[in-house]
């Protein structure tokens, strides 16, 4: 156990990795010494920053919660922290069945855990972080909150209202990251479309990125998590106009059945969903489009499924994720249609709409076979360098393996690779001089 060490454990998406970068800055700066995700637990205090999303996330936090503990009762920590979404939403029912837990935060109580630790938060740090990424690229989170309310969705009961981070203060952020070498901006938010709504009463993503593609160093801006309803359309002349914005959006549609978008209250109908793709692809030539889709809703019964089906072979999405349903205490869903539908009968529709997927991103990855791409290297392997390209995002996106020859390729630099191989999920090519 390493005195005035802690050690933070993330778990869920993005969005919290960027919260526990600003915690760490914090912890920086009351001198403590910060390991992210150690591949081995050594300070005496541990941080886990909890997911709450979906089921599946919740355990997983709670499983890691109760692996610490049995480490605290060996002796090898000393105080065991858990914040974030999960204890944000169930924080008294945590408490007591976790008794090994020392303290229980919510999503943003880091002033509290500072004062508990004997230490100050410093305001004037508060856009500060230390990077948990590669030195090349990172996540930029512009909003926090949502005000959509869709049925199936805890997001706002953990997060709150639509709150946006102030143009200036974004911009002064990506300056500053860029000239500490940072060449890529994943950006981020629970609902993208609204950026900019609480400021100033208008839509201000499309001037937000305009003014981001400007700055000296950005290469690459990709965009996440943009809301389909209410779409901010001023964004894609931005896009199609600016090299270093990349031609890919990652935009959740969830389902395309009028009925199951009904229950789901997403305010949006197939046809209206369909004339959206529709211009995305029309107006940014080449856009890669990565969606989430949910099999299971209540309602979905076999001709919305079917439908569903039909609607992602036909739409050929570049890259798509789907989940089954499962209900979030506290949300409408839960509050106001039934969970009949059984949970074998979910996942045998969530197995049939990712096979399909499948075989969709086989045909477009072969596609790019005896092309030559721009791409981001981002670690070197035994066999290959791993990279990117502009329509891949990191962690979630397919990855291009890049043959080793006699010229080294530098990590975090853009190399022109020839595709010679096109797997469901990866590219395989050569790079060229």
């Amino acid at each position: 156990m390493r005195k005035n060490k802690i050690d933070i454990i993330s778990l869920g998406c993005s969005k919290n990795l960027v919260d526990s970068e600003h915690l760490m800055r914090q912890f920086q700066a009351a001198g403590y010494r910060v390991a992210h995700n150690p591949s081995r637990i050594d300070g005496e205090t541990v941080v886990v920053n909890t997911c709450g999303f979906i089921a599946d996330a919740q355990q997983e936090s709670i499983d890691t919660i109760l692996q610490l503990g049995e480490a605290k009762r060996q002796g090898k920590i000393r105080n065991l922290f858990v914040m974030g979404c999960l204890s944000e939403r169930f924080r008294a029912d945590l408490m007591e069945s976790l008794p090994e837990v020392d303290r229980m935060y919510g999503k943003f109580d880091w002033k509290k855990m500072l004062a508990d630790l004997g230490h100050a938060y410093h305001d004037q740090l508060a856009r500060e972080r230390v990077l948990t990424t590669p030195d090349h690229y990172c996540y930029l989170k512009i909003s926090e909150g949502c005000n959509r309310f869709c049925a199936f969705c805890a997001i706002p009961l953990i997060t709150g209202r639509h709150t946006s981070v102030p143009m200036d203060e974004l911009l002064d952020e990506v300056r500053r990251l860029s000239g500490q070498g940072v060449k890529e901006f994943n950006v981020i938010a629970q609902d993208l479309s609204s950026y900019g709504l609480d400021l100033e009463g208008r839509m201000m993503l499309p001037e937000l990125i305009d003014r981001m593609a400007q700055i000296d160093g950005v290469e690459w801006i990709r965009l996440h998590y943009a809301y389909p309803t209410q779409f901010p359309y001023d964004i894609l002349p931005v896009m199609a106009s600016h090299d270093n914005v990349c031609s890919y959006l990652d935009i959740a549609l969830q389902h395309i059945s009028d009925k199951v978008l009904s229950n789901m209250r997403r305010h949006i109908t197939r046809n209206e969903t369909l004339d959206l793709l529709e211009r995305l692809r029309r107006e940014v030539p080449g856009i890669h489009i990565r969606t989430t889709l949910m099999v299971g809703f209540p309602g979905e019964g076999e001709e919305e499924f079917q439908e569903l089906m039909d609607f992602t072979r036909e739409a050929r999405f570049e890259r798509m994720g789907a989940f089954a349903y499962s209900e979030e205490s506290g949300t409408w869903a839960a509050e106001h249609l039934s969970d009949d539908i059984p949970s074998e009968v979910k996942q045998e529709r969530l197995q049939q709409l990712m096979e399909l997927q499948e075989g969709i991103s086989l045909d477009i990855q072969e596609g790019k076979i005896g092309q030559t791409l721009r791409v981001m290297v981002d670690r070197e392997e035994d066999e290959y360098y791993v990279g990117r390209t502009q329509w891949d995002s990191p962690e979630v996106d397919p990855e291009v393996l890049i043959t080793k020859g006699d010229q080294p390729l530098a990590i975090g630099e853009f190399a022109q690779v020839r595709i010679q191989q096109a797997l469901p999920f990866e590219l395989v090519g050569t790079a060229v001089r």
